[in-house]
C-alpha cells in the first residue's frame, strides 16, 4: 500500500480561460481517464471551459461554486461533487478556498442514488 498526500503532490498554476489561484497536480492516468489534485485559493476561479470527456469534481476540503451549460450556481462541499457531460461549458470558483480531486475521461457515473459496482466478476 502507499500513502499519497495530495498537498505534496507537485502543483503547477493554471491560468487558462480567465482562470485564478488555481493550480493542478496529476497523479493518475490511464488510457481512458486523468486523475487529478486541484487547488483553488480564496477568490479563486476556474473560468468558463468545455468539458473535454466526462468530468468528476469532487470536493475534499472548503467549498466551490459551480455552474454548467445552464449557468445556474450551486455550492458543493465536502462529500459532494459536480458531473460535466463531454463538450458542457463549465466554471468553477471558490470564495474561501478549495481542495479538490478531478476525474475526467470515459467514466460511468450513476444517477444520485443508484449504484453502479458491477461486483466481482
Amino acid at each position: 500500500m502507499r500513502i499519497l498526500s495530495l498537498a505534496d503532490l507537485p502543483h503547477r498554476p493554471i491560468d487558462a480561460h480567465g482562470s485564478k489561484f488555481f493550480s493542478v497536480g496529476a497523479f493518475g492516468i490511464c488510457a481512458d481517464a486523468h486523475l487529478i489534485a486541484v487547488t483553488l485559493a480564496p477568490g479563486g476561479v476556474i473560468g468558463r471551459h468545455p468539458a473535454a470527456g466526462r468530468q468528476l469534481l469532487v470536493v475534499l476540503s472548503g467549498s466551490v461554486e459551480v455552474a454548467g451549460h445552464e449557468g445556474e450556481v450551486r455550492t458543493i462541499s465536502p462529500g459532494e461533487a459536480a458531473v460535466w457531460e463531454p463538450g458542457e461549458a463549465h466554471e468553477t470558483r471558490s470564495p474561501t478556498g478549495v481542495t479538490a480531486m478531478i476525474v475526467e475521461g470515459d467514466l460511468d457515473i450513476g444517477a444520485p442514488g443508484e449504484q453502479i459496482d458491477r461486483g466481482d466478476t
